[in-house]
């Protein structure tokens, strides 16, 4: 068998603003960098299996254009369970200084904004997923 693993790339402006902003605000961490001339042109974020790229270099015309959804996948898979996940979440993110809002695409969602716009969307579908996983 084989497992597939996807880094959806954000383009941003700053790389290194951009993994302070990841890394000292949403808590995630920076395994791996490049550099050209002294400044970090493409790097890695992860957090809890989440991983992306963040980069400069490739397209400067889609920087802030991003759109990620990042589910939480609570167990057990129950509406209280994901409600108190999100709940969590955004008591955690605003205790770091990051502006949270509340969104829905048919189910709760906390969406951020980080410094170029680009948006991400942590997200528990509701009924539907937790249905899907009974």
């Amino acid at each position: 068998m084989i497992d597939w693993f996807a880094r959806p790339v954000l383009h941003v402006s700053d790389v290194d603003a951009s993994i302070r902003f990841y890394v000292n605000l949403l808590g995630f961490t920076s395994p791996w960098r490049y550099e050209e001339e002294g400044r970090a042109r493409v790097a890695q974020v992860d957090r809890q299996g989440s991983a992306l790229i963040l980069a400069n270099n490739l397209a400067p015309e889609k920087i802030g254009k991003g759109v990620m959804f990042i589910s939480l996948n609570v167990e057990p898979p129950t509406p209280q369970a994901a409600t108190a996940a999100l709940d969590a979440l955004r008591a955690e993110l605003e205790a770091r200084g990051v502006a949270v809002k509340e969104g829905s695409w048919g189910y709760r969602l906390l969406a951020v904004d980080d410094p170029d716009s680009n948006q991400l969307f942590f997200n528990h579908p509701g009924e539907a997923l937790v249905s899907s996983h009974v």
